[in-house]
């Protein structure tokens, strides 16, 4: 019940203890929250599958991994040691260590990854790829240190089971190339328990065979076997096998599985071969080969025969053309022919300038006709007459004679030609056509 008021002012206590309540942010208790299942979980280990793998830039990765009844965010931290790291993959199933812990900025909680291990083929594949590291850091796969196969192999050692495909493909492809190929098997287990260890010890075998010196040394080794999955393989990607690759003092050829299919021991042996058969087909192309030459050697004998003939009678036919063009009786021909050509190029100098002496004294011989004056003096008379004629038109007893009349000052004889200029009384002198008229000038009405 509220505090009665003693004032207008009082209120009375509005909030009664009875009433009062915990109100926490959503930020306090999502720390709570966090506080509660770090302390009452902490550090599990949890197994699951790998789904939405995201890798950021910054190097941290976040996945989700679930199993048929949930999911679980997770999240491994850049500078988290681990080295399955970059293993991770959708699907990939694993076992996990990590920290349960809320993520506050979205309310979610997730797992801290500490540590990862691969589980089923994931983990396989991580023992393959670490190993495959380690061999590669020693050198195991360098190329510098790989031997090329003999040419023509005459007998090899076959590491494989006596009763597997491969031997059947390796037979097969050698009794159709090369018959007389001699096989030494050394017969192993190809899969399962204790069967790395064998090849190692059938590789090694061949190896003393051949250390003895005796007769019967395989010229390479073959290592086969047919395809199967990752654990079918696994025997050849042992450290074992590996390392008697490497310490073979024969060439080792490896063909295990399918074209796809890569083991440690394609990466250590000299030559790598997709599939059983092609393993033998490398073998025996040598042999192959030299078959075929000698099979075609006949031919290829006469084809020689007939181009080094073609060749000599083509060397004959140009010595031939070089002795005639040095005779002596040829150079002299050809020093007659120069002298036929200079005396003929001579003789039509000598006519060319003879003809243009001609031409020449003909053209002066022209000018001096056209310079004399019996031949100047006609048209200069003509023209002196056209002048003539000319001028007696244009003179002024013509135009006198069309009726003009020519009126002079009586005393100087100026002609006038305004009235202005003339004055009364002013003497006056006017011809005519025939004869000449004096007068004196009156003033004008």
């Amino acid at each position: 019940m509220s505090k009665p008021a003693t004032s207008q002012w009082d209120f009375g206590e509005l909030f009664p203890p009875a009433d009062t309540r915990k109100v926490l942010s959503v930020g306090e208790l999502t720390a709570d929250i966090k506080r509660l299942l770090e302390s009452k979980v902490g550090t599990i280990w949890v197994s699951g599958e790998i789904t939405n793998l995201r890798a950021q830039s910054s190097g941290h990765r976040y996945f989700t991994l679930k199993d048929a009844a949930a999911q679980l965010s997770c999240v491994l931290f850049r500078g988290t040691p681990t080295a399955q790291r970059e293993l991770l993959a959708d699907g990939q199933k694993v076992l996990l260590q990590g920290d349960v812990t809320v993520y506050e900025a979205r309310g979610q909680y997730q797992l801290i990854v500490r540590a990862v291990e691969l589980q089923g083929l994931g983990a396989l594949q991580a023992a393959f790829e670490k190993l495959k590291q380690k061999l590669a850091a020693e050198g195991l796969f360098a190329a510098g240190r790989k031997r090329p196969l003999p040419r023509c192999v005459q007998r090899i050692g076959l590491v494989t089971s006596p009763t597997g495909a491969a031997i059947r493909d390796v037979l097969h492809v050698i009794q159709r190339r090369n018959p007389a190929l001699e096989i030494i098997l050394a017969p192993t287990r190809v899969q399962g328990d204790g069967a790395a260890a064998e090849i190692a010890g059938a590789i090694k075998l061949l190896n003393e065979w051949g250390a003895g010196g005796g007769a019967g040394v395989p010229d390479l080794i073959l290592v086969t076997r047919g395809g199967g999955s990752l654990e079918d393989l696994w025997a050849f990607n042992e450290e074992i096998v590996a390392r008697a690759i490497f310490e073979s003092a024969i060439p080792v050829v490896s063909a295990v599985g399918h074209e796809i299919d890569f083991t440690i021991a394609d990466f250590v042996a000299d030559v790598r071969a997709a599939t059983p058969s092609a393993a033998a087909e490398i073998i025996t192309e040598g042999m192959f080969a030299c078959r075929e030459f000698v099979l075609e050697a006949p031919l290829r004998l006469r084809q020689l025969a007939r181009r080094m003939l073609d060749r000599k009678m083509e060397g004959a036919a140009a010595g031939a053309a070089r002795l005639g063009r040095l005779h002596p009786r040829r150079r002299l021909d050809e020093s007659y022919q120069r002298l036929d050509d200079l005396q003929a190029g001579l003789l039509r100098t000598l006519k060319h300038a003879a003809r243009t002496r001609e031409v020449v004294l003909e053209n002066l011989a022209g000018r001096f006709l056209r310079a004399q004056p019996s031949h100047r003096l006609p048209p200069r008379r003509e023209a002196l007459r056209q002048l003539e004629k000319r001028l007696h038109a244009l003179g002024p007893e013509q135009v006198l004679a069309r009726g003009y009349s020519i009126t002079t000052d009586g005393a100087t004889g100026k002609v006038l030609r305004d009235a202005a200029d003339v004055a009364p009384g002013q003497k006056l002198q006017t011809r005519l056509a025939k004869g000449r008229v004096l007068s004196r000038a009156e003033p004008a009405a």
